[in-house]
């Protein structure tokens, strides 16, 4: 038998290290840290930018999915968002995307359906200013700031 679950992924902020309780975002997984490896070599601490493996108690592979985040549950853990604003440009897209419009995002490694709920301009791409309020849709070459729901 192996040593359990291994999950492996990147710091992005903050650190890892045993001893942590980590909740995983968007589902009801909490376990504890037991240790961080990298390179195969045990690690105290793992920093930003560092792709570690972290062994963590009962929890099954079955229930972790690509794309999932961990965080620290004493110090701000990540929640999913109900809603976000992004830039969009459109690079190439057959006809017109108004609200609605349901493409799947690739956020890190994770592959989201995510709709355009509400186009709230249009804007110049190269200086960012608002060309446009609340336009009814938008084509290739516009960029646009718009609300996204997961």
């Amino acid at each position: 038998g192996g040593i359990g679950t291994v999950p492996v992924g990147r710091v992005e902020t903050g650190v890892i290290k045993p001893g942590m309780v980590v909740p995983f975002a968007h589902t009801n997984i909490t376990t504890e840290v037991k240790s961080v490896e990298m390179h195969h070599e045990a690690l105290l601490e793992a920093s930003p930018g560092d792709n570690v493996g972290f062994n963590v108690k009962n929890v099954s592979v079955k229930e972790l999915r690509r794309g999932y985040v961990c965080g620290d549950s004493k110090n701000n853990p990540p929640k999913g968002a109900a809603d976000f604003t992004a830039q969009v440009i459109v690079l190439n897209h057959p006809g017109q995307i108004s609200n609605g419009y349901t493409p799947v995002l690739d956020c890190h490694t994770a592959h989201i359906a995510c709709k355009f709920s509400e186009i709230k301009e249009k804007c110049d791409r190269r200086t960012g200013k608002t060309t446009e309020d609340a336009p009814k849709s938008i084509k290739s070459g516009d960029a646009a700031i718009v609300i996204l729901v997961p």
